[in-house]
């Protein structure tokens, strides 16, 4: 029974993180009637998000360690300004248990998993473990964290095989390893990579799955026992592990396929006992056979074309289930698809010399509109885009009733869609766009990287 619930509505919410993802968020607590608090560091004092905000709060220099990593200048904020709640984003302290538990301890509501969700499912090897448990299909691999004995391990998983960071994501502390001979040295890099981004070289094993896709389930899980699992995502493009182009629903994904994929993303949700958004990522080889890869207890930058799928507002859903609601959906209104979306990311960089960062000051921002068009920014006419943070500058978001017409709008948007000042990385989208493997959704998680070659071998 509804009233049998322990609801707690939230006044305030204070945004640790910046940049677009802020500004998302901002827009659907003011949606919500609730109040907002930015906090920013002193190169973003003129972000988007920190005008929108109700409230804003610098915490600190430019350096994301002392600022949108900074714990206690976090929380102070949270404490001067009087929130109830706080909402991590993505990137930064997102994944981050001890935040999570420093925010629980302060006595406000970390809006997303619990710390100890956040520890079992953000250590890949432990949340390997739980999908082996939970029944759910996985790669062949070290069944945890390897040790003086790798090479012995390594062999009996077979070449190649994929190195993976322990802890983290983004790609970092990830190699490929097609031959035993260069075990030694990938191993050292990814491990040296690992201590550099998360202060953490432990590592374990997976047998590289060849030619595969990436695709990704978004679940949604209350305090009540009660699971949804979304239309998948294809997030196949990639460029060093990090994600240019997403779509759902994924051209190569049939009817029967995609309900084995929230089945067994459910599965795992249930057995971790999670509550609230997250995402189940899975690899899947060209035979449709799936196997999951890794659980990231947080919001997507992707989540965008999840949300025009389905027509559900994800960021008000963190919220509600963060207050101690019901999951206000079934899963048969989760399942359903009222288009094809696809997202472009948009960055400040030069596809043309090596995706180099150009940050500086845009001079001219002219961005597309019509129908179907969305898009998520957090940039304007004369802003200065700083160099200590991601390059990501937009978001562009477009539907249409099937994927072919959704091409066709993407094609006219990335068109319209003019920056002056810096160099972006529209001009490489449109060379996807124009791409017949593309076009046809013949793409794996090595397209890109081929892409390029084909590019260089023409130069």
């Amino acid at each position: 029974m509804a009233s049998d619930l322990k609801i707690t509505p939230f006044q305030k919410v204070l945004i640790a993180n910046r940049g677009e993802i802020a500004l998302r968020i901002i827009r659907t607590l003011k949606e919500m009637n609730i109040q907002s608090v930015a906090v920013y560091s002193q190169a973003d004092r003129n972000s988007l998000h920190v005008r929108l905000a109700d409230e804003a709060v610098c915490i600190g220099a430019a350096p994301s360690l002392q600022s949108y990593l900074n714990i206690d200048a976090i929380l102070t904020a949270a404490k001067l300004t009087g929130a109830d709640a706080i909402h991590p984003g993505y990137g930064f302290l997102s994944e981050n248990a001890e935040f999570a538990n420093a925010v629980a301890v302060a006595g406000l509501t970390f809006i997303g998993p619990d710390a100890t969700s956040i520890a079992h499912l953000g250590e890949k090897a432990t949340a390997r473990a739980m999908a082996v448990k939970a029944g759910v299909p996985v790669t062949p691999g070290s069944d945890g964290v390897v040790g003086k004995n790798y090479k012995e391990v390594a062999r009996k998983i077979g070449f190649p095989l994929m190195i993976k960071a322990a802890l983290g994501g983004g790609g970092k502390g990830m190699r490929a390893c097609y031959k035993e001979e260069d075990l030694d040295r990938m191993l050292k890099t990814a491990q040296a990579e690992a201590r550099a981004n998360f202060g953490d070289d432990r590592m374990y094993f997976e047998k590289l799955v060849l030619n595969p896709r990436h695709i990704e389930v978004q679940v949604a899980a209350d305090n009540y026992g009660n699971v949804v699992a979304f239309a998948e995502r294809d997030c196949s493009l990639q460029r060093r592990h990090q994600k240019l182009v997403e779509e759902s629903p994924s051209p190569f994904v049939d009817e029967q396929t995609r309900v084995r994929l929230q089945e067994a993303a459910c599965k795992l949700v249930k057995a971790a006992s999670y509550r609230g958004v997250g995402t189940v990522e899975f690899l899947m080889a060209p035979t449709k056979e799936f196997y999951f890869m890794e659980v990231n207890t947080r919001l997507q930058v992707e989540h965008p074309v999840t949300e025009e799928v389905c027509g559900q507002d994800l960021v008000k859903l963190q919220i509600q289930l963060a207050q101690g609601e019901k999951l206000p959906l079934t899963q048969k209104e989760a399942s359903v698809i009222n288009c094809h979306a696809i997202e472009h990311r948009i960055n400040a960089e030069d596809s043309e010399h090596n995706f180099a960062p150009c940050p500086g000051t845009i001079s001219q921002w002219t961005l597309p509109g019509g129908l179907g068009v969305r898009l998520d920014s957090h940039v304007y006419t004369g802003y200065a885009i700083p160099t200590y943070y991601d390059s990501l500058i937009a978001k562009l978001i477009v539907t249409a009733p099937d994927r072919a017409r959704a091409l066709a709008r993407s094609r006219r948007c990335l068109k319209e869609f003019t920056v002056s000042g810096i160099k972006t990385t529209i001009p490489f989208h449109q060379k996807i766009l124009n791409n017949p493997d593309f076009i046809t959704g013949n793409t794996d998680t090595g397209f890109i990287e081929r892409m390029l070659k084909e590019d260089e071998s023409k130069k």
